[in-house]
């Protein structure tokens, strides 16, 4: 299983487009997006090996909070026939004195994958809390997720990530910041150590809900201990 996994660090351009939100009777509503990018990463590892990807979001939403919906997108890890991951996801959303919290569950699994006698199931589960609070203009951001087995049956896994985004004062840019640590039980069947992710992007709107961005992400990993290891980089724009 060593093999599957891909270190990615990125300094590229991103756009992102609005979400489609339609209005529905008593307190509903849904949204959507599609897009496409030059390279999917999940805590900045890279799951098509710095290959494009398309990928789509819907959700379905109440106004008191909870919340389900998908995401599918085009994977590829090196020798698996896996290349495609869909996802379903649920959640609750509230705010307290300010602060914006998040509390949800996904899982992840992978259609048409077939295991070979070396390797392992690829699906894994994982709930997460994301917090966010305004402070004039600056939002901090927290996130903490846990999976009971982590994806390629690597065991327990814990990500802990914190940030910031502020607007500045120039031109309209928010300058964001993450900093996160990933804690896998069974490093060899995952494919990395443990390792400390880190990106840094600034981010202008532009018109009709997109935005563009120039970023560098990257981690501590180094390419003796992954499989794969190259920068890439990062456009997203709508399909």
């Amino acid at each position: 299983m060593k093999k599957l996994m891909a270190l990615g660090f990125a300094l590229g351009l991103v756009s992102t487009p609005a979400l489609a939100q339609v209005e529905l009777v008593n307190g509903f509503s849904v949204t959507g997006s599609a897009v496409g990018q030059t390279g999917y990463m999940f805590h900045n590892i890279s799951q098509t090996r710095n290959r494009p990807a398309v990928q789509g979001s819907p959700e379905l939403s109440h106004e008191s909070g909870f919340y389900v919906g998908g995401f599918a997108s085009n994977v590829t890890f090196v020798g698996t026939d896996a290349r495609q991951e869909v996802d379903g996801l649920a959640g609750f959303r509230f705010e307290l004195s300010g602060l914006k919290v998040d509390i949800g569950g996904v899982y992840c699994s992978y259609p048409g994958y077939t295991a070979a006698s070396n390797q392992y199931d690829l699906a894994f589960a994982e709930g997460a809390t994301k917090l966010s609070y305004e402070i004039d203009a600056v939002t901090l951001l927290g996130a903490a997720a846990y999976s009971p087995d982590f994806f390629g049956s690597s065991g327990t896994g814990v990500w802990l990530e914190g940030g910031f985004d502020w607007k500045t004062p120039v031109f309209d840019v928010t300058l964001s910041g993450r900093l996160g640590y990933q804690w896998i039980e069974r490093n060899e069947r995952f494919g990395a150590p443990d390792y400390l992710a880190y990106g840094i992007f600034p981010r202008r709107d532009i018109a009709a809900g997109f935005s563009v961005s120039v970023g560098y992400y990257g981690t501590d990993i180094s390419k003796k201990k992954c499989s794969i290891s190259r920068s890439t980089a990062i456009a997203l724009w709508p399909v």
